[in-house]
C-alpha cells in the first residue's frame, strides 16, 4: 500500500506550478521526491541487508522486489520529466536545487522506468548474481573452505605447491559468475542508455561529473606519477620472494608467491611490521570497540545503538548453516539514523584497519545526516570522498604512535624500525593499489562497458592488464573457461567503480598531509590523531557538507589544493631513496 501511494507523488498539479515561481516548484517538487524516496530507501536496504546476512531464495526475491520498488519510483517518467523541465532554467535556480535535480537524473538512470521490461530483468539480474556470489562456496579437496581461511593459508604457507592449490581455489567462484556477468554486463548498457548515457561505466563517471575518457586520462596520472616508485618496490619484493622461496629471481611477480589473491596489496613481506602476535590478545569486540573510541576521541558523538544491535560484525559460529556476504561495508540504512556494519572481524591487525575503515563510513553518514542535506545528498562530495575518509582512518591507525598509545596493546618498550613500517605501509594496501585499481580494474571495467570487449576475451585482457601494469603472472595458464576478474567482489555487486577507491587512496594522502603538518605538527610518516579535537573539526567541515558541494570546492576549501599525487610522493620519498639503493645493480622493473 505505501508503494502504490508513493509511485502518484511525482505527478504535478500543472496549474499550480504555473502560478508559482521556478524555485517554489522545483522546491514543492524536491519535497515530494526527497519524502518518497528516503521511505522506499529504506526498504529497499533492509531487504538488501536481510540478504547479505543470511542469503536464502526467500531473501533473495524480497531483495528483488525491493529493488524493483526503488526502480519504480526513481524511474519514474514523470519525475524524470519534471526535472529535465526544471534544469533547462537552472541558471535561475539555487545550486542546492540544482544539485538535487541533477541527482534526481543520476537515480533515475540505474532503473528508467521508460524501459520497464529492461529495468525489471536488470534487478533480477542483480538479485540471482548476487546470490550466487554470497552463497558460493569454496572447495580444497572436496571440504569447505571459508575466504578467512583462505587469507590465512596465503599469509602463512611457505609451500608453493600448498599456495598455488590455494590461490587456485580462490578463483573457483569465476566460472559460476561469469554467465551472470556477461548477461549483466549488457543490462547495465542498455539501462544507461535509456538516459542518454552513452554505456553503464560512462553513468557511474557522471557522478563526478567528468567523461569517461577524463576519469581514465586521471587513472593514467595516478599510474605514470607513482611508476617509479612502484618499479622500485616491486623489484625489491621480487629479489625479497626469491630469495624466501628459493627461487630464482622472476621478471614479473607469480601471483601465488603474494599474499593476496588478486595481488593488489603486498602484505605480510615485512615480518618486524607484522602486529598481529599483538592483537591474538584482544577481543574482535575490542577492536570494534577501539574503532570507535577512535572517533568519539575526536569529537564525534558515539555509535547509535542500535548499530550495536542491528550490525553483523563477526564471522558466522563453525557450524551454523547461515552463510552470509564476506566483504566488510557499512549501510546507511534509513539515510537517518539506522546505520549497520557487516564485517567478519577476527583478532589481527587487518581487521583493526577495516574496522576502523568501515566506521568512517558511518561516521559520515552521521555527519550529513542534518536538515541541511536533503536525503538525496546524503551521500559523499563524490564516490571516492567516502572511501577516502575510511582510507584516511585506516591510515591514522596504521601510525605508531596511535597503537602505542592504546592501553595494553604494545609493550611500553616497544621500537620499531621507521623504515621497515613505512615500507610494509607501502606495500600493504597504498601503492600496488594504484596499480591494481587505477590500471587493471578501471581499464578492464571500461574495455568491457565502455568498449564492450567481447566475454571470450574477458580473461586474456584481464591478465593483460594484470602483466601490463602490475607486473604479476598468473601461476598457470588462465583460459577463457575461467573468469578471474570476476572473482572479485565488486565487479559483480558495485561495478566501475574501482577508479573511485583509486582516487580515494590519492584524496587520503593529501588530506592526511595536511593533518600532519598544518593541525598536528608531526611528520606525517609517524603521527597521532588520538584525542585531537581541532582535527576532528577539520573532518567535521568536509563530512557535513555531504553532496551538497562540487567534490573540487570541497577539497580546495579544506586543503588549499587541487587533487594531486603530490603528498604521497612525498609521504613515500624517505623509502624511494632507499630503495633505489637497495636495488642498485638489479634490472628494475619488468620490461
Amino acid at each position: 500500500m505505501l508503494a502504490c501511494c508513493l509511485f502518484m507523488i511525482p505527478t504535478l498539479n500543472s496549474s499550480a506550478a504555473v502560478d508559482a515561481t521556478l524555485e517554489d516548484r522545483a522546491e514543492h517538487f524536491l519535497n515530494l521526491v526527497n519524502a518518497s524516496y528516503q521511505a522506499l530507501y529504506k526498504v529497499q536496504c533492509e531487504a538488501q541487508w536481510v540478504a547479505c546476512t543470511d542469503v536464502s531464495p526467500e531473501h533473495d526475491a524480497a531483495s528483488e522486489i525491493g529493488g524493483k520498488a526503488m526502480a519504480a519510483f526513481t524511474g519514474n517518467p514523470a519525475l524524470i520529466n519534471e526535472a529535465r523541465a526544471l534544469l533547462e532554467k537552472k541558471d535561475q535556480l539555487k545550486p542546492l536545487t540544482v544539485r538535487q535535480l541533477e541527482q534526481v537524473l543520476l537515480n533515475a538512470a540505474e532503473g528508467p522506468m521508460t524501459n520497464p521490461k529492461l529495468v525489471s530483468d536488470r534487478i533480477a539480474a542483480e538479485t540471482a548474481q548476487a546470490s550466487t556470489l554470497n552463497g558460493f562456496v569454496f572447495k580444497r579437496a572436496g571440504k569447505a573452505i571459508t575466504v578467512n581461511e583462505i587469507g590465512r593459508l596465503l599469509q602463512n604457507s611457505t609451500n608453493l605447491d600448498e599456495r598455488r592449490e590455494i590461490w587456485e581455489v580462490s578463483k573457483q567462484s569465476g566460472p559460476a559468475l561469469k554467465p551472470g556477468l556477461i548477461k549483466l554486463r549488457d543490462l547495465r548498457n542498455g539501462v544507461a542508455r535509456e538516459l542518454g548515457h552513452s554505456n553503464y561505466f560512462a553513468l557511474q563517471v557522471a557522478g563526478y561529473r567528468m567523461s569517461q575518457e577524463e576519469m581514465i586520462q586521471l587513472q593514467d596520472e595516478f599510474v605514470r606519477e607513482l611508476r617509479p616508485l612502484y618499479l622500485q618496490l616491486h623489484t625489491w619484493v621480487k629479489y625479497e620472494l626469491a630469495r624466501k622461496y628459493g627461487q630464482p629471481v622472476p621478471n614479473r611477480i607469480p601471483a601465488h608467491w603474494l599474499n593476496n589473491r588478486w595481488s593488489q596489496e603486498w602484505p605480510g613481506i615485512i615480518q618486524s611490521a607484522n602486529l598481529d602476535p599483538y592483537f591474538e590478545k584482544k577481543t574482535p569486540e575490542w577492536i570494534v570497540k577501539t574503532a570507535e573510541q577512535f572517533y568519539t576521541g575526536l569529537g564525534f558523538a558515539n555509535l547509535p545503538s542500535s548499530f550495536w544491535e542491528r550490525s553483523d560484525l563477526y564471522p558466522v559460529k563453525a557450524g551454523d548453516a547461515r552463510k552470509k556476504n564476506t566483504h566488510a561495508s557499512c549501510w546507511h540504512v534509513d539515510l537517518g539514523t539506522d546505520i549497520r556494519s557487516l564485517m567478519s572481524v577476527e583478532n589481527n591487525s587487518d581487521w583493526f584497519y577495516t574496522a576502523h575503515h568501515e566506521l568512517g563510513h558511518g561516521y559520515y553518514f552521521m555527519s550529513y545526516t542534518r536538515p541541511e542535506v536533503p536525503p538525496l545528498l546524503r551521500i559523499g562530495a563524490n564516490p571516492s570522498f567516502h572511501e577516502g575518509m575510511g582510507e584516511l582512518i585506516a591510515l591514522a591507525a596504521n601510525q605508531v604512535p596511535y597503537l602505542k598509545s592504546l592501553n595494553g596493546l604494545l609493550p611500553a618498550d616497544f621500537h620499531y624500525d621507521t623504515n621497515e613500517f613505512l615500507l610494509d605501509n607501502a606495500l600493504n594496501p597504498s601503492v600496488p593499489f594504484i596499480f591494481f585499481s587505477s590500471g587493471t580494474m578501471a581499464h578492464w571495467e571500461y574495455d568491457i562497458y565502455g568498449k564492450e570487449l567481447s566475454p571470450d576475451q574477458w580473461n586474456k585482457r584481464w591478465w593483460q592488464y594484470v602483466h601490463d601494469f602490475q607486473g604479476v603472472d598468473a601461476p598457470s595458464e588462465r583460459g577463457e573457461e575461467f573468469c578471474d576478474p570476476a572473482t572479485k567482489t565488486h565487479i559483480n555487486d558495485t561495478p566501475c567503480y574501482y577508479y573511485s577507491y583509486a582516487i580515494a587512496t590519492v584524496l587520503k594522502f593529501q588530506l592526511h598531509n595536511y593533518i600532519a603538518r598544518n593541525i598536528l605538527h608531526q611528520p606525517p610518516q609517524s603521527c597521532n590523531y588520538a584525542n585531537r579535537k581541532d582535527v576532528g573539526d577539520f573532518l567535521r567541515g568536509i563530512l557535513k557538507k555531504g553532496g551538497t558541494e562540487d567534490w573540487r570546492k570541497v577539497l580546495k576549501d579544506a586543503t588549499g589544493e587541487e587533487l594531486s599525487t603530490h603528498a604521497m610522493v612525498e609521504y613515500y620519498q624517505p623509502l624511494y631513496e632507499w630503495l633505489k639503493k637497495q636495488n642498485e645493480g638489479r634490472k628494475i622493473g619488468w620490461d
